[in-house]
Protein backbone atom coordinates (compact mmCIF):
# COMPACT_ATOMS: atom_id res chain seq x y z
CA UNK A 1 0.00 0.00 0.00
CA UNK A 2 2.52 2.59 1.19
CA UNK A 3 4.85 4.07 -1.63
CA UNK A 4 6.57 6.60 0.32
CA UNK A 5 10.04 4.17 0.81
CA UNK A 6 9.40 4.10 5.00
CA UNK A 7 8.03 1.24 6.74
CA UNK A 8 4.08 1.28 7.31
CA UNK A 9 4.87 1.56 10.95
CA UNK A 10 7.17 4.41 10.61
CA UNK A 11 4.42 6.34 8.84
CA UNK A 12 1.41 5.31 10.93
CA UNK A 13 3.48 6.88 13.99
CA UNK A 14 4.02 10.01 12.64
CA UNK A 15 1.00 10.40 11.78
CA UNK A 16 -0.34 9.31 15.13
CA UNK A 17 2.21 12.02 16.32
CA UNK A 18 0.45 14.87 14.20
CA UNK A 19 3.12 15.26 11.10
CA UNK A 20 1.66 16.37 8.32
CA UNK A 21 3.12 14.70 5.53
CA UNK A 22 2.49 11.48 7.23
CA UNK A 23 -0.94 12.24 7.00
CA UNK A 24 -1.04 13.54 3.65
CA UNK A 25 0.76 10.47 2.78
CA UNK A 26 -2.28 8.12 4.20
CA UNK A 27 -5.09 10.33 2.71
CA UNK A 28 -3.21 10.59 -1.02
CA UNK A 29 -3.16 6.47 -0.69
CA UNK A 30 -6.17 5.83 0.47
CA UNK A 31 -8.66 8.54 -0.86
CA UNK A 32 -9.04 7.33 -4.38
CA UNK A 33 -10.36 3.87 -3.64
CA UNK A 34 -12.52 5.56 -0.75
CA UNK A 35 -14.10 7.21 -3.20
CA UNK A 36 -14.33 5.21 -5.97
CA UNK A 37 -15.94 2.35 -4.27
CA UNK A 38 -18.80 5.50 -2.21
CA UNK A 39 -19.23 6.45 -5.96
CA UNK A 40 -19.55 3.00 -7.28
CA UNK A 41 -22.48 2.86 -4.65
CA UNK A 42 -24.66 5.30 -6.07
CA UNK A 43 -23.19 8.56 -3.04
CA UNK A 44 -24.82 11.62 -4.64
CA UNK A 45 -21.86 13.20 -3.19
CA UNK A 46 -18.89 10.90 -3.17
CA UNK A 47 -16.14 13.35 -2.39
CA UNK A 48 -17.92 14.94 0.86
CA UNK A 49 -18.57 11.19 2.19
CA UNK A 50 -14.63 10.67 1.54
CA UNK A 51 -13.75 14.07 3.31
CA UNK A 52 -15.84 12.62 6.29
CA UNK A 53 -14.29 9.30 6.59
CA UNK A 54 -11.17 10.61 6.41
CA UNK A 55 -11.59 13.19 8.85
CA UNK A 56 -13.10 10.22 11.30
CA UNK A 57 -10.02 8.74 9.93
CA UNK A 58 -7.75 11.40 11.30
CA UNK A 59 -9.85 11.93 14.31
CA UNK A 60 -9.24 8.82 15.84
CA UNK A 61 -5.77 7.74 14.20
CA UNK A 62 -4.41 8.51 17.90
CA UNK A 63 -6.00 4.97 18.88
CA UNK A 64 -5.31 2.92 16.00
CA UNK A 65 -2.82 -0.34 16.51
CA UNK A 66 -2.46 -2.56 13.39
CA UNK A 67 -1.01 -3.02 9.90
CA UNK A 68 -1.52 -1.91 6.71
CA UNK A 69 -4.35 -4.29 6.02
CA UNK A 70 -5.93 -3.62 9.49
CA UNK A 71 -5.90 0.16 8.56
CA UNK A 72 -7.36 -0.40 5.37
CA UNK A 73 -9.93 -2.24 7.14
CA UNK A 74 -10.72 0.42 9.28
CA UNK A 75 -10.89 3.45 6.91
CA UNK A 76 -13.61 1.28 4.67
CA UNK A 77 -15.01 0.66 7.71
CA UNK A 78 -15.67 3.92 8.48
CA UNK A 79 -16.81 4.73 4.64
CA UNK A 80 -19.43 2.18 4.77
CA UNK A 81 -20.34 3.50 8.02
CA UNK A 82 -20.78 7.30 6.04
CA UNK A 83 -22.33 5.52 2.91
CA UNK A 84 -25.05 3.53 5.36
CA UNK A 85 -25.34 7.20 6.87
CA UNK A 86 -25.65 8.66 3.86
CA UNK A 87 -28.84 6.47 2.38
CA UNK A 88 -30.50 6.52 5.93
CA UNK A 89 -30.44 10.30 5.34
CA UNK A 90 -31.55 10.45 1.83
CA UNK A 91 -34.64 7.74 2.82
CA UNK A 92 -35.58 10.56 4.94
CA UNK A 93 -35.37 13.50 2.59
CA UNK A 94 -35.91 12.45 -0.86
CA UNK A 95 -33.46 13.82 -3.19
CA UNK A 96 -34.88 14.80 -6.81
CA UNK A 97 -30.74 15.04 -8.23
CA UNK A 98 -30.12 12.88 -10.71
CA UNK A 99 -26.91 11.14 -11.47
CA UNK A 100 -25.39 11.70 -15.06
CA UNK A 101 -24.29 8.79 -16.77
CA UNK A 102 -21.08 10.28 -17.13
CA UNK A 103 -20.00 10.56 -13.84
CA UNK A 104 -17.24 7.68 -13.33
CA UNK A 105 -15.85 9.93 -16.75
CA UNK A 106 -15.42 12.83 -15.01
CA UNK A 107 -14.09 11.93 -12.08
CA UNK A 108 -10.48 10.29 -11.76
CA UNK A 109 -10.56 7.32 -8.67
CA UNK A 110 -7.74 5.23 -7.42
CA UNK A 111 -5.19 2.53 -9.45
CA UNK A 112 -7.91 -0.29 -8.77
CA UNK A 113 -10.70 1.82 -10.38
CA UNK A 114 -8.76 3.48 -13.09
CA UNK A 115 -7.73 -0.22 -14.39
CA UNK A 116 -10.88 -1.47 -14.01
CA UNK A 117 -12.70 1.37 -15.84
CA UNK A 118 -9.66 1.15 -18.75
CA UNK A 119 -10.45 -2.60 -19.33
CA UNK A 120 -14.10 -2.29 -18.76
CA UNK A 121 -15.03 1.12 -20.13
CA UNK A 122 -16.88 3.05 -17.40
CA UNK A 123 -21.04 2.56 -18.56
CA UNK A 124 -19.87 -1.36 -17.86
CA UNK A 125 -18.59 -0.84 -14.40
CA UNK A 126 -21.39 1.13 -13.73
CA UNK A 127 -23.81 -1.48 -15.05
CA UNK A 128 -22.42 -4.36 -13.35
CA UNK A 129 -22.66 -2.16 -10.06
CA UNK A 130 -26.13 -1.42 -10.73
CA UNK A 131 -27.75 -4.83 -11.40
CA UNK A 132 -26.50 -6.11 -7.87
CA UNK A 133 -28.12 -5.92 -4.64
CA UNK A 134 -26.46 -3.04 -2.24
CA UNK A 135 -25.19 -5.59 -0.14
CA UNK A 136 -23.29 -8.13 -2.89
CA UNK A 137 -22.50 -4.69 -4.86
CA UNK A 138 -20.67 -3.79 -1.36
CA UNK A 139 -18.55 -6.98 -1.22
CA UNK A 140 -17.28 -7.14 -4.64
CA UNK A 141 -16.46 -3.73 -3.88
CA UNK A 142 -14.49 -4.26 -0.71
CA UNK A 143 -12.99 -6.76 -2.18
CA UNK A 144 -11.74 -5.16 -5.33
CA UNK A 145 -11.50 -1.65 -4.66
CA UNK A 146 -10.18 -2.04 -1.19
CA UNK A 147 -8.40 -5.12 -1.76
CA UNK A 148 -9.84 -6.36 2.00
CA UNK A 149 -10.04 -9.96 2.57
CA UNK A 150 -13.24 -11.58 3.31
CA UNK A 151 -12.97 -11.63 7.08
CA UNK A 152 -12.23 -7.75 7.02
CA UNK A 153 -15.27 -7.34 4.65
CA UNK A 154 -17.31 -9.28 7.21
CA UNK A 155 -16.08 -6.84 9.81
CA UNK A 156 -16.92 -3.98 7.72
CA UNK A 157 -20.45 -4.81 6.87
CA UNK A 158 -21.22 -6.05 10.36
CA UNK A 159 -21.79 -9.67 8.82
CA UNK A 160 -20.06 -13.27 9.15
CA UNK A 161 -17.36 -14.74 7.33
CA UNK A 162 -19.95 -17.65 5.59
CA UNK A 163 -22.51 -14.27 4.86
CA UNK A 164 -19.91 -12.52 3.22
CA UNK A 165 -18.68 -15.49 1.44
CA UNK A 166 -22.37 -16.02 0.20
CA UNK A 167 -22.86 -12.98 -1.00
CA UNK A 168 -19.61 -12.73 -2.62
CA UNK A 169 -20.55 -16.20 -4.49
CA UNK A 170 -24.03 -14.70 -5.49
CA UNK A 171 -22.47 -11.57 -6.51
CA UNK A 172 -20.31 -13.05 -9.20
CA UNK A 173 -22.69 -15.54 -9.99
CA UNK A 174 -25.26 -12.62 -10.99
CA UNK A 175 -22.03 -11.24 -12.74
CA UNK A 176 -21.18 -13.94 -14.87
CA UNK A 177 -24.73 -14.79 -16.58
CA UNK A 178 -24.91 -11.72 -17.41
CA UNK A 179 -21.85 -9.81 -18.90
CA UNK A 180 -19.98 -13.72 -19.27
CA UNK A 181 -19.56 -14.85 -22.79
CA UNK A 182 -19.73 -18.73 -24.10
CA UNK A 183 -16.47 -19.85 -22.86
CA UNK A 184 -15.43 -17.02 -21.02
CA UNK A 185 -14.99 -16.81 -17.02
CA UNK A 186 -16.07 -13.53 -15.19
CA UNK A 187 -13.54 -13.45 -12.59
CA UNK A 188 -10.50 -15.17 -14.16
CA UNK A 189 -8.60 -11.56 -14.58
CA UNK A 190 -6.31 -10.45 -11.72
CA UNK A 191 -9.12 -8.13 -10.14
CA UNK A 192 -10.88 -10.94 -9.31
CA UNK A 193 -8.58 -13.97 -9.08
CA UNK A 194 -8.36 -14.12 -5.30
CA UNK A 195 -12.30 -14.05 -5.06
CA UNK A 196 -13.21 -17.59 -5.56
Amino acid sequence: MLSVGLPFPQVLAAAQAGAGWAFEHLYRELAPSVTGYLRLHGALEPEDLASETFISVFTGLASFSGDEGALRAWVFTIAHRRLVDDWRRRDRRPQHAEVGADVLESRPGGDAEEDALAQLGSATVQEMCAILPADQRAVILLRILADLTVEQVASVMGRSVSAVKALQQRGLATLRSEFGRPGDTLGAGPAMSGMR
